[in-house]
């Protein structure tokens, strides 16, 4: 029986389908009927909408039914209030209900979803290699920003989390899934390799969430995705979140979801208020100039550019001229990106020159602007590049250099994601330029940046000056190996195995220390195992 005929006819196995409580989880009436929603509420396409009322948003987690130790550890990380995609969407996803939700990047989607899938997980135990709840994103960066931020609700519900990637050690990987893993976040490309080795198996998975869902189908992973879908527990929930949405993604949501509920609590994705979008009409001669001067401003700046090549190109540049700068793109290895990523968080890295890869999945706290040095070519693309500011309510600029001949696309470009950007003239030194960007001369002495504090050897572990040491250390780090101090932020780091307990392995070792989860312990430290 194929996907789309069996959703309207699944019953949930025993012991799924549930609320936290064991209350049923609401089938309604009219199942599988479906109506297209008024052009003017989705005018990207004829959104399938729910025939049941939503349950009404909430005011307060408080108001939610939670297990008590996620509104402790709410409390504990300093959330107070629901943002408004967790407000419209959490009623209904405890409840059991399947749920499309769109809003902004940095407007609280992992939340979202994460906090009703642990919820709901809340009290199980997985078997081996069978999981019990997907988290299917479409990059690895995302995967770590989510691991990150749903590790200290996961390990307040002793609820194990695995993170599986590409560019990492697959032998890890596939041993934290047959020690039991009740919450996998996983690319599609490595969990079908895991799958295919016989290491992991989606059976038992009565929730699954696509995240960026739209980038999943952008990218080429459709066939991966429905592939993975058909193979889950038929009678689960499903939620799809993304801060756009498209036809390819209707697709998804027509042939996986039942009766969904649909939230859209910021329809243009894109226009912020606490976001500032400016176009700086450059010429040929000085666009590497004004971009040069805006990476030399003071305070954080990210910065993309269309080919690797160019961003290497543009990273060497910029350190000659003095600024500390760094290159972040698909070329490099997935430690590579993470110790970048960490450099560029800490501040010893203050530009990062990055292609489309680092458009979704980074989050930087305090990071007030983003520069287009070349123009996207997708308004999407513009939204999620811009969405690493103005995050979760801060302010932030968007500034794109938009050549003469860019001009008409440019605009075509900012008309699709409804925004009215200020535009001006811009040359080296002008004080348009310097008011809007901060931009300023580099010293012009060259820079050199120091290898991260995170390549320094595993705690207890000592040092040696040998050369037999080094190609060691080097060798465990080539094989995926997590150098000390690359734990994610908020105790979790990318491969975190157990969210409640120990025995996780630091620095790729098969039982080191100071790798993974807070405190030196309680899971793999990043890089180790995704």
């Amino acid at each position: 029986m194929n996907r789309s005929t069996r959703s309207t006819e699944r019953s949930p196995r025993s012991g799924q389908g549930q609320s936290r409580a064991g209350r049923p989880r609401p089938r309604p009436q009219g199942q599988g009927r479906r109506k297209p929603a008024p052009a003017a509420g989705h005018a990207e396409f004829a959104l399938p909408v729910s025939t049941t009322p939503a349950l009404p948003a909430v005011e307060s987690f408080a108001d939610l039914d939670m297990p008590a130790a996620l509104l402790t550890v709410l409390a504990e990380n300093g959330v107070s209030a629901p943002f408004p995609i967790q407000a419209a969407t959490l009623p209904n996803s405890l409840a059991g209900r399947d749920v499309l939700g769109r809003g902004r990047t940095g407007s609280g989607k992992t939340l979202a979803f994460g906090l009703a899938l642990l919820a709901r997980t809340a009290g199980q135990r997985a078997q081996s290699r069978q999981p019990l709840a997907l988290v299917l994103v479409p990059t690895r960066e995302l995967a770590q920003q989510v691991t990150d931020a749903l590790t200290p609700y996961a390990k307040g519900l002793r609820l194990r989390l695995a993170t599986v990637v590409g560019g990492m050690s697959i032998s890890r990987q596939a041993s934290m899934l047959r020690g039991g893993a009740e919450v996998v976040v996983a690319t599609p490309g490595r969990l079908a390799d895991l799958i295919q080795r016989d290491d992991c198996r989606l059976d038992q998975v009565s929730i699954t969430v696509l995240d960026e869902a739209d980038q999943m189908a952008d990218m080429g992973f459709m066939p991966q995705v429905t592939a993975l879908l058909e193979q889950v527990a038929p009678g689960g929930q499903r939620m799809l979140f993304s801060a756009t949405l498209d036809r390819n993604v209707d697709k998804l949501v027509r042939r996986y979801l039942t009766d969904p509920v649909v939230h859209s609590v910021d329809p243009s994705a894109g226009a912020v208020t606490t976001m500032e979008h400016h176009v700086l009409h450059v010429s040929e001669t000085d666009k590497h100039t004004v971009a040069t001067h805006i990476a030399a401003r003071d305070g954080r700046v990210i910065m993309f550019m269309d080919t690797k090549h160019a961003v290497d190109r543009m990273a060497k540049r910029l350190l000659a001229s003095g600024v500390r700068a760094a290159a972040l793109h698909g070329g490099k290895s997935q430690p590579q990106r993470n110790r970048t990523l960490d450099q560029f968080k800490n501040g010893g890295v203050t530009a990062l020159i990055a292609t489309n890869v680092a458009a979704r999945g980074i989050h930087v706290d305090g990071l007030d602007l983003v520069v287009n040095i070349d123009p996207p070519t997708d308004h999407k693309d513009y939204l999620h590049r811009g969405g690493r500011t103005a995050r979760a309510g801060e302010s932030g600029s968007v500034v794109t250099l938009v050549l003469p001949e860019q001009r008409r696309e440019m605009t075509r470009l900012m008309h699709a994601a409804g925004i009215t950007p200020r535009s001006v003239q811009a040359r080296p030194g002008d004080v348009e330029l310097v008011r809007v960007t901060g931009a300023q001369e580099p010293s012009g002495v060259p820079v050199t940046i120091a290898p991260p504090p995170s390549a320094a050897p595993a705690q207890g572990g000592g040092s040696s000056a040998s050369s037999r040491g080094r190609r060691s250390r080097a060798a465990r780090a080539r094989r995926g190996g997590a150098p000390h101090g690359e734990a994610g932020q908020r105790g979790g780091g990318m491969g975190q195995r157990s969210a409640g307990q120990g025995g996780g392995a630091g620095r790729g070792r098969a039982s080191g220390r100071g790798g993974g989860g807070q405190q030196g312990r309680g899971g793999l430290g990043r890089g180790s195992a995704a």
